[in-house]
């Protein structure tokens, strides 16, 4: 099958931002890249997402601080709804370390605690590896959707679940303190955003914010005209992205929204439809900003401070033929940095260096492609690696070098790939079972 590539306005780009390459088999072995940068991971690194378009939601998890108790599990007392105490949730059993008893076909949320160590979340379970994604123990079944894992440590960690069909208002979120052995009840988060926790108490989630655990969220105030969700790193750091007549705004908060300062504008020759940020500490954010789509094509930007927004690196200027000019730059715009495919993929935040983003091509056989920064965003590293799955994929990293690629197709299980080397090589390591076989 032929590629639907970008089709940016030169040659050159086109040749650069292409879906060849090579298709894995067990073992992909591309020959691109640059050295990563030695592992700087914050606790408030960034996540991943999933939807290549406006994104409400958000399945990204950020790396771990180093350091920090991996809990490590020996084996696995799966709970399902009887194991919470959550009476709204008449869920399947799970035999404790058994996932041969859940149908873990499609994972649509990943969080990776260390290289060996990490959760995986799907269409009614949870489960945790702790050799590197080979095996699998579902630690709790139940009726919903996990949208996001967000973990502290490799004890601590939270779940966001979806609604259920006709179900409305805020979405459950459940907690764990024992590595996954008992997953229990907290409350409900009022939004569909990227969800964060910097303690066991304090999260972030879009505007909204929690000191009790996620029991209860109040209201952060944002500025007018805000494209996509807000991002507060912490009670008093924020960003967010604005649109006017002909331009969008990005914007800082240090006061915990009370006031807003323009920190960056950029024309618009098209569309801006969509934002997402993502923050490696108190100055730094990236922000990608997502424009028009057509023919199976979306136009996005990338864009990097580390230095509370004085000064700015362009990372990607993805433009392409149906989707017209990437947000912030003209029509006739040929040359810049490209990532592969012809929409964005997820994007993931390592460090204030480090960075992975996927980018995805619908009309190609392997519509799978990655890409990285190591010096913030001054260079980008296309990968060769190509891998199937044409409903998206997930990124979760630990470090600069050690990562998670889950791809998905429709209809087909979801496949775990990783690397060690920081995308240099990815190595297959599982197919997730789509089946119960008792």
């Amino acid at each position: 099958m032929k590629c639907g590539l970008p089709l940016v306005l030169a040659a050159a780009v086109i040749l650069s931002a292409g879906c060849g390459g090579q298709s894995p088999k067990d073992v992909a072995n591309p020959r691109g890249g640059s050295k990563p940068a030695a592992n700087t991971a914050t606790p408030n690194a960034t996540g991943s997402v999933s939807d290549p378009g406006p994104r409400p939601g958000d399945n990204g998890v950020s790396p771990l601080p180093q350091g920090q108790d991996t809990g490590t599990t020996t084996g696995s007392a799966a709970q399902g709804p009887a194991g919470t105490g959550d009476s709204s949730d008449s869920g399947k059993k799970a035999q404790a370390g058994d996932s041969n008893q859940v149908p873990m076909g499609k994972v649509t949320a990943i969080r990776l605690i260390n290289p060996s160590s990490g959760w995986a979340g799907g269409e009614g379970w949870i489960a945790r590896t702790d050799d590197g994604g080979k095996h699998w123990n579902v630690q709790y079944a139940g009726e919903e959707v996990v949208d996001q894992l967000f973990a502290l440590n490799g004890r601590e960690a939270w779940a966001v679940f979806g609604r259920k069909p006709g179900e409305s208002g805020n979405r459950r979120l459940l907690h764990t303190t024992d590595g996954g052995k008992h997953w229990s009840p907290v409350g409900r988060v009022p939004d569909g955003g990227f969800l964060h926790f910097v303690s066991s108490r304090e999260a972030f989630l879009a505007n909204y914010h929690s000191s009790d655990g996620g029991e209860t969220w109040s209201k952060l105030p944002v500025p007018s005209s805000l494209t996509g969700e807000a991002y507060f790193h912490d009670a008093k750091n924020g960003w967010a992205v604005t649109r006017t007549d002909g331009e969008f705004v990005v914007r800082r908060t240090t006061d915990g929204g009370k006031t807003w300062n323009e920190v960056m504008s950029r024309k618009l020759e098209g569309g801006l439809n969509g934002a997402v940020i993502r923050s490696a500490g108190t100055n730094d954010a990236w922000v990608e900003c997502i424009g028009d789509s057509g023919m199976s094509q979306t136009s996005y930007s990338l864009f990097h401070t580390k230095d509370g927004g004085i000064h700015w690196q362009t990372v990607l200027a993805n433009s392409t033929a149906g989707g017209g000019p990437a947000p912030g730059f003209p029509l006739n715009q040929t040359t810049g940095p490209v990532n592969r495919g012809s929409k964005p993929g997820p994007l993931y935040v390592v460090s204030t260096d480090v960075a992975y983003m996927g980018g995805e091509c619908p009309a190609c056989s392997n519509p799978n492609t990655i890409g990285k920064t190591t010096d913030g965003g001054k260079t980008w590293v296309n990968s060769e690696a190509v891998f199937p799955g044409d409903a998206g994929g997930l990124l979760a990293f630990a470090d600069a070098r050690h990562g998670w690629w889950i791809c998905t197709n429709y209809k087909e299980p979801s496949v775990l790939y990783t690397t060690s080397d920081g995308g240099m090589h990815w190595v297959k390591v599982h197919t997730f079972n789509p089946a119960i076989t008792g």
